[in-house]
């Protein structure tokens, strides 16, 4: 009896380790449509360890729940104090999903702190340079915002949907209503 648990302890821990998706790649945030999945914020993810928090199911569970809250629940509010409660803004999808939602608020002073932390930690977070350069065009920064357009072509090409979403924002006349 001792010698199976011996094997199948390492195999049940092999497994579960492989089973548990990394955050920016399974719980990253979406498209603006919530109804797509998640993909990869970030290019640089690889080799970059993060904390052991990342990994803990229920720091992806509270992560999921907050996401849930901003995308298909509307409440911006909710979503911060959520994503706050995690005390992990220093990882790059959780700043910039606190940063989405102030702008979202219209709370621009607070969004760019958060969008920056995201940066800080992680310079090449595709989803962040997207919603920055949205948060740049509505503050009527349209050079700003076409430096992001450029960054995200770099980092994810111009097929990507980050890129696109920027690019149709920036091809909108100046001053128009932007829907994203």
């Amino acid at each position: 009896m001792r010698k199976l648990s011996m094997l199948v302890v390492p195999g049940l821990v092999a497994m579960s380790l492989a089973a548990t998706p990394v955050l920016s790649s399974a719980y990253a945030a979406g498209s603006d449509e919530p109804s797509s999945p998640p993909k990869s914020d970030s290019s640089s993810k690889k080799g970059k360890k993060k904390s052991s928090s990342v990994n803990d199911p229920k720091f992806l569970a509270a992560y999921r729940t907050a996401y849930t809250t901003i995308y298909d629940n509307h409440d911006y509010t909710g979503a911060i104090g959520q994503l706050k409660s995690l005390k992990r803004d220093d990882v790059a999808d959780v700043a910039n999903l606190i940063g989405y939602s102030y702008r979202k608020l219209g709370d621009y002073q607070s969004s760019k702190v958060y969008y920056e932390l995201a940066l800080k930690d992680d310079p090449n977070h595709v989803r962040t340079w997207q919603y920055y350069g949205l948060w740049q065009l509505e503050q009527g920064n349209r050079e700003q915002a076409q430096y992001h357009l450029g960054k995200i072509a770099s980092l994810a090409g111009t097929d990507s949907s980050e890129y696109r979403s920027l690019a149709a924002a920036l091809d909108k006349p100046t001053g128009a209503t932007l829907v994203y």
